[in-house]
């Protein structure tokens, strides 16, 4: 390809004469196809124009267009650079192009292509380019110091896309890497050009200067914000005859300087950074701050001494040195060169003093954005900079899917005018919205205000500052799960492209968002972009093709409405808009196309904001990250499993192929089994009931109860104190007469995917088998729970109730039907039968039954293989009559002899002192008696085998001896053998004046406060119900005081100390 033709944009992309969204807007047609910032090639513009496309764009086309082969590297591609010139290449357009992967000895390519002259055909004179990121480019470092003499049959030009992640996965435009990249270059080389760039002007200046000049050059430029920028760049041209030319030569030519010195001409204080985008920033931060400057390395090698000296003022007495190093306390390439270049100086004159700055990676963003607190952290210290008067731009955030056509439609309508100047700048978060989320940030300006083309996007719009004066919103949902409206200043215009009505929007606002809305006096707007596009688009076979076209003018339309109101309103946007698209757009009028938006853009008002009931802990709004350039470039995201209904079948062949689908046994004895609850991390077991009693009178109204599980055989161990977690089954009957009511056949086989980290496996059960054993089908439905209902709900009315029922607005209801109404998942269903998910949706909305944990009450030591739990059914009748049953406590009550239970073990706070002797002190209300039953078990056990022990204290608390007091038998008989040095017993209904297990306390409270302050070390244990914590504290407090010889405030310290030391512990409910 002929040099003179370069692959840009269409001319007819060049900016007309006023054909911009100004009143005075003079038409021209549009010829290209919509939505394109680049353009097709090939083009040959003319010399002065300019172009709408972005820095990286015209690279890439210049090295297309001028190599003989382009080589496109891996980890670049991946940044979005270099597949362009692909693309180009395979349709037989620009050079040659092919892939190459960025690792170890990956520069030898490029030698031995230049050791062929290139493979140079006459029009590109053999120059080779490639495309690799200061990663890729320290790997090529040996190869760089090897490359052989250039030529015009050999040269070779390497784009290097100053972009990389850093350790937390965010990109960065850090400059670290380039150490060992050039570690080998002599700094003197005169074969190899260094050149970077941080504006888009500056980059394409410096991409074609790279073609004209006679030695290899690396061209480093700003990938990571300016060169992606949409703007409007003067475009190359043509550089037939500019060859072999020295580097002062065409950086001349080009306009540019081998230093960039800006701030005060007699500055005492001058840093010293290579040409990024925290240079621009640091240079519009300084301005003409008294006694300050900043010099900005454009050309690294190779290093002009002279040049640098006489760049610098004569005054200066402190150079900074801001270098990008990889680690703290590094010493970066740029400290070397200045300082070597100063001390060589010295025979002329004062030398200054050099220091050294580091910036790591995670620290450029903050920097770029906030150069002050760099400039404040510099020592010795440097003049403050004056706040400066840039003018300030009109800024915009458009929060989309990284494929919507909104920010670039809306760019480009602008980039046609002469009248105002456009920066757009995209940023992609890959990771914290399914599909990814791209911020576009658009800066608009006067094009006299020439100072704003230079400052990063990042110091003039920061994504944490809240500036944007207008937001839009092609995602809605991003409104519950981000924090977009923080980036939002007082009283900004949002723009929600939405089919919700006015009140689905307002009760789907997280509290945090309604606050902010409400804070910032923001004015809210809905548009339905599909329903408006569907109702225009003719009903032809190109249907589909018109409503895109459609809903790409139609938003556009929606955006000038918003932006344009006071400047002429409707007339002007359709001024506007006639101006670059016509009178018809998808054969529907334009004038059709505007009353549609008329009359479907709507402002909401939304109601006050209440704070809410605190119900369930709020999520956290999430925070946008930079960290993807380009998602093509990523691997395909695996999809999320989900379950899945198959025939019986599938399950069969599990069993006959077990060794092909389970995953393999390991040695070690203690792994999980594959077969029994593999959803759980804990360590699972299968034991027996071998014994269910009840403890209380079948004519009391509480049923506590009494179980025993045999153990043998299954390796189930545990120790004092620990609890036991039963996997509890819900009601056979219950979960029959669901199925008959919802519709499903309880003998279809469905397939349930385990949670993550499970490998991949599956249950595979009946419906039956999965609604009784996994799915928490009777539990207590979180708000998200009628939030994801809502909009499977077919009738409108079931809906908005759902809708309102989730919402911070409907905090109330929610309490009421979770608290006093108790209501269940299976409860929800039926009180909104339109709202009907499958039954694999519904297993992945309700979630999987969760073990309920009881304290054991048993000693192993004592009771051999066998596990005791005291239980007490937990049962009520809500307001309007229904009973409620605690989902295990029913299981376990209704358990027959012989019955397989899966268990856990779970660790407690409950656990014995070290020491034998110290005295042990119990207090215990109801089945809070079980870990003590274990405890006298444990003593009785130790006395059995002649181990000295100290004094074991009991009090224990129900309504009445004769119906509730647990284990009454074995106490009484502990206390006979003196296993129980003392017990206080306290039954509240029997007597007149109801005695609680305080009281008792109070009682002795000569012996407790002699126990927990003397050298004993006693320890004090609580288990029961939290009501009776408050009295219980008061009566240790009031014994210490009495008897301990402390003051009360010395006496709650020593209690709060007691804890630390795991001497007071309360295990309450």
């Amino acid at each position: 390809m002929s040099g003179a033709a370069t692959p840009l944009s269409a001319a007819t992309t060049l900016t007309p004469g006023s054909p911009s969204p100004c009143p005075n807007s003079s038409p021209k047609k549009w010829d290209v196809p919509l939505l394109k910032p680049f353009l097709p090639l090939p083009v040959q513009p003319s010399a002065g124009s300019t172009l709408p496309t972005t820095a990286a764009h015209v690279v890439e086309a210049l090295a297309s267009s001028l190599s003989s082969r382009v080589f496109a590297y891996d980890d670049a591609l991946l940044q979005g650079v270099g597949q362009q010139a692909l693309d180009w290449s395979s349709s037989g357009q620009g050079a040659k192009a092919q892939e190459m992967q960025a690792r170890a000895g990956a520069g030898m390519a490029l030698l031995g292509r230049l050791g062929t002259n290139g493979g140079s055909t006459s029009d590109a004179g053999g120059v080779l380019s490639a495309f690799v990121t200061p990663q890729g480019l320290a790997l090529m470092g040996e190869s760089l110091s090897l490359l052989p003499p250039p030529s015009q049959a050999g040269r070779l030009v390497l784009h290097v896309p100053a972009v990389s992640p850093s350790p937390t996965g965010a990109l960065t435009p850090s400059l670290a890497s380039l150490g060992p990249a050039l570690a080998g270059v002599p700094s003197d080389s005169s074969d190899l050009a260094v050149v970077l760039s941080s504006t888009p002007s500056e980059t394409a200046a410096l991409a074609q200067a790279s073609y004209a000049l006679a030695p290899h050059v690396v061209h480093i430029f700003d990938h990571h914000s300016s060169a992606r920028e949409l703007t409007a760049i003067p475009a190359p041209s043509s550089p037939a005859g500019d060859r072999g030319l020295s580097l002062r030569t065409a950086l001349s030519r080009a306009g540019l300087e081998w230093f960039d010195y800006s701030g005060s001409p007699t500055a005492s204080y001058v840093l010293i950074t290579l040409a990024s985008p925290l240079a621009q920033a640091l240079k519009a931060s300084i301005g003409k701050t008294e006694g300050l400057g900043l010099l900005i390395v454009r050309v690294l090698r190779p290093w002009d001494e002279l040049a640098l000296a006489a760049a610098l003022p004569r005054a200066v007495e402190h150079v900074h040195v801001v270098d990008h190093v990889l680690g703290a306390g590094e010493q970066g390439l740029l400290f070397g060169d200045v300082l070597g270049a100063l001390v060589g100086a010295a025979d002329a004159g004062h030398v200054p003093a050099v220091h050294r700055v580091g910036v790591l990676p995670s620290e450029l963003a903050a920097y770029t954005s906030r150069p002050a607190e760099l400039l404040a952290s510099l020592r010795p210290s440097v003049p403050t900079p004056a706040t400066q008067s840039l003018p300030s731009p009109k800024k915009l955030a458009f929060y989309t899917t990284p494929s919507s056509p909104l920010p670039q439609t809306i760019a480009h309508t602008f980039l046609l005018s002469n009248s105002v100047s456009t920066r757009l700048l995209p940023f992609t978060d890959a990771f914290s919205h399914a599909g990814g989320i791209t911020l576009h940030r658009l800066l608009l300006y006067r094009p006299s205000e020439a100072a704003l083309a230079q400052a990063p996007v990042d110091y003039l719009f920061p994504l944490e500052q809240p500036d944007a004066d207008f937001v839009a919103l092609a995602e809605p949902a991003l409104l519950r799960s981000h924090a977009v409206l923080d980036s939002a200043r007082k009283g900004a215009q949002v723009l929600v492209l939405t089919a919700w009505s006015a009140e689905e929007l307002a009760a789907s606002l997280p509290p945090k968002a309604h606050a902010t809305v409400d804070e910032k006096q923001l004015r809210l707007y809905t548009f339905d972009l599909r329903k408006a596009a569907e109702a225009l688009a003719p009903s032809d076979k190109g249907k589909q093709e018109a409503q895109e076209e459609l809903e790409t003018v139609l938003q556009l339309i929606a955006f000038l409405r918003l932006y344009l109101v006071g400047a002429g309103g409707e007339a002007a946007v359709e001024k506007v808009v006639r101006a670059v698209y016509g009178s018809f757009i998808a054969g529907v009028p334009l004038a059709d196309a505007c009353k549609a938006v008329w009359t479907s853009l709507h402002e909401i008002a939304l109601p006050k904001n209440e704070p809410e009931v605190e119900v369930e802990k709020e999520k956290e709004l999430k925070t946008f990250e930079f960290n993807t350039i380009s998602l093509a470039s990523l691997p395909a995201m695996p999809t999320t499993p989900v379950p899945r209904v198959s025939s019986w079948h599938a399950a069969a062949k599990l069993l006959l192929f077990k060794e092909a689908t389970l995953v393999p046994s390991a040695t070690d004895p203690k792994e999980q089994p594959t077969a029994l609850r593999p959803e759980t991390e804990d360590r699972t077991f299968l034991v027996t009931c071998s014994v269910n009693r009840r403890l209380t009178p079948t004519t009391y109204d509480r049923n506590v109860f009494h179980l025993e599980f045999d153990t043998a055989g299954t390796g189930l161990k545990y120790a004092l104190g620990e609890a036991l977690g039963v996997h509890g089954w819900n009601d056979e009957e219950e979960v029959m007469d669901f199925c008959k009511w919802y519709g499903v056949d309880p003998n279809q086989v469905i397939s349930v995917p385990l949670p993550e980290g499970s490998r991949g496996a599956r249950h595979s059960r009946t419906v039956f088998q999965t609604l009784q054993q996994v799915v928490d089908l009777f539990g207590k439905p979180p708000k998200s729970f009628y939030a994801a209902l809502s909009p499977l709900a077919k009738e409108r009315a079931d809906s908005m109730s759902l809708r309102f029922i989730s919402s911070a607005e409907g905090s109330a209801t929610f309490k009421k039907l979770s608290e006093v109404d108790t209501l269940t998942f299976a409860d929800v269903l039926r009180s909104y039968p339109s709202a009907h998910p499958s039954i694999e949706e519904l297993v992945e909305l309700v979630g999987f039954i969760k073990p309920r944990h009881y304290s054991i009450a048993s000693s192993q030591a004592a009771v051999g293989d066998r596990v005791d739990l005291l239980v007490v059914t937990v049962d009520w009748v809500t307001p309007s009559g229904s009973p409620r049953f605690g989902q295990c406590t029913r299981y376990l009550a209704g358990l027959k002899e012989g019955q397989k239970v899966t268990v856990s073990i779970k660790p407690s706070v409950m656990k014995l002192p070290p020491n034998d002797m110290q005295p042990i002190i119990m207090a215990g209300l109801g089945t809070g008696a079980a870990p003590f039953r274990a405890f006298m078990q444990h003593r009785a056990w130790q006395k059995q085998q002649k181990i000295p022990v100290g004094p074991l204290i009991y009090y224990f608390g129900s309504r009445h001896r004769s119906q509730e007091y647990l284990y009454g038998e074995e106490i009484e008989a502990y206390i006979r053998d003196g296993v129980i040095s003392h017990a206080g017993l306290a039954f509240s209904r029997d007597t007149d004046k109801k005695v609680y297990i305080q009281h008792k306390m109070q009682n002795d409270g000569e012996m407790l406060g002699t126990m927990l302050a003397g050298e004993e070390k006693g320890v004090f244990y609580l288990c029961g119900p939290t009501w009776p914590v408050p009295d219980v504290y008061e009566a240790l407090v009031k014994s210490l005081v009495e008897y301990g010889n402390m003051e009360r405030k010395y006496a709650e310290e020593y209690l709060e100390a007691l804890k630390e030391e795991e001497r007071y512990v309360l295990e309450v409910y």
